[in-house]
């Protein structure tokens, strides 16, 4: 019987103890999302095969693992004469995908020696498909969707950049 009635006991400081260490629920802080600024880190030239020069482009620049995975996740827009540069040690079989990208791109892959190998146009905003690569590449160019068509770059065109920063 006092065997029970410890066990009663204990059992009831247990539910008391643990009931009242237990926290208030604080209020939801609200999340603020703030827009991601583009970041000059260098100038590139998109240039034809032939040597005339498409276009000059300010870029950032993706050269970490970080950088990598990121790239243009989670902006809201990018101007024309804008793009992102991806920079690896080495060039290898590439596939970039949109997801948490909510501009559509253009995205080019070149070799590394800077010669476009490929590309995909209209990226959709979002989209897990993977779009890859088909030749080794060093380098891949992330710009606005309709830019390669506007513009006329075609596999054999090169770029040349250089960083600012």
């Amino acid at each position: 019987m006092i065997r029970r009635n410890l066990f009663l006991s204990l059992g009831m400081a247990s539910v008391i103890l643990f009931s009242s260490c237990k926290e208030d629920a604080k209020p939801e802080e609200e999340i603020i999302e703030e827009d991601i600024e583009f970041t000059k880190e260098g100038e590139l030239s998109l240039i034809k095969s032939e040597g005339d020069t498409i276009k000059k482009l300010d870029i950032e620049i993706a050269d970490s693992q970080y950088e990598h995975e990121t790239g243009l996740m989670y902006r809201e827009s990018m101007e024309e004469l804008q793009g992102m540069l991806f920079i690896y040690n080495m060039a290898e079989p590439r596939a970039f995908y949109m997801k948490n990208t909510y501009i559509p791109l253009d995205i080019i892959y070149y070799a590394s020696d800077s010669t476009a190998v490929s590309y995909y146009e209209n990226a959709e905003p979002m989209d897990e498909t993977s779009l890859p690569s088909g030749e080794p590449a060093q380098f891949v160019l992330e710009i606005n969707a309709g830019l390669i068509k506007e513009w006329g770059i075609e596999v054999g065109d090169k770029i040349f950049f250089k960083r600012t920063d």
